[in-house]
């Protein structure tokens, strides 16, 4: 029986069963807030969780917000080969178990998945049809202003923050890697999520897929 991914590489030309949607951007432009209001207003996605390594933020949950694990049992996860994609992100590990995909494709549910740009580089090389959307913050300046105060050290603040900002001058130079871009500004959320949907409308009227040229993924 072939795999629910692969399944999904090899689905209709004309129309797909259902769509994996990759979300992605820089840190802290906003890619938490956006699927969290996505789920607060119904959309009815599968939205798949990340593993990382990284330290809960105030008001996260392990199963909901991420999967938390200690850095030996992400190793061991690695190991077994559990991982769609994988990469180390500021000192921290993060991943997309395989799990969280293959169940949503196996069910014929639409996924969206959150990941860095390093991993949607990954992913795009993996599963070229799914759909790859870039976050793009309104300034330097203002992603500047919501990256400050996230850190609780504040003698590495600073440093921090001067590597967040070089990284995402890295990631814009990676646009041409995605399929569509939205501008994120922090008070319209709304107006973010409604850019989303139309962008799942027009590939779910599109008469020519994106052409599936990578190697198979192995499960």
């Amino acid at each position: 029986m072939l795999s629910a991914l692969r399944r999904y590489k090899m689905s209709s030309k004309v129309e797909p069963s259902n769509l994996l949607v990759i979300i992605s951007g820089p840190s802290g432009v906003g890619k938490d807030a956006v699927l969290a209001r996505m789920k607060e207003k119904g959309y009815p996605f599968h939205y798949a969780i990340t593993a990382t390594t990284r330290q809960k933020r105030a008001g996260e949950k392990h199963g909901r917000d991420y999967y938390f694990f200690a850095p030996d049992q992400f190793q061991s996860m690695i190991k077994k080969g559990e991982l769609l994609e994988w990469a180390e992100v500021y000192g921290n590990y993060y991943g997309v178990p395989k799990e969280e995909i293959t169940w949503a494709l196996s069910q014929g549910k639409d996924a969206i998945l959150k990941v860095d740009v390093q991993g949607a580089a990954t992913l795009k090389k993996i599963l070229p049809q799914a759909v790859f959307i870039f976050l793009m913050p309104p300034s330097m300046a203002e992603l500047e202003r919501r990256l400050k105060g996230r850190s609780s050290d504040p003698e590495k603040e600073e440093k921090d923050l001067t590597l967040r900002l070089e990284k995402t001058r890295e990631e814009i130079e990676r646009l041409p890697l995605f399929d569509y871009v939205i501008t994120s500004y922090e008070n319209k959320l709304d107006d973010v999520i409604s850019q989303i949907q139309a962008i799942i409308i027009a590939e779910r009227c599109r008469v020519k897929p994106q052409n599936d040229t990578s190697p198979k993924i192995k499960l």
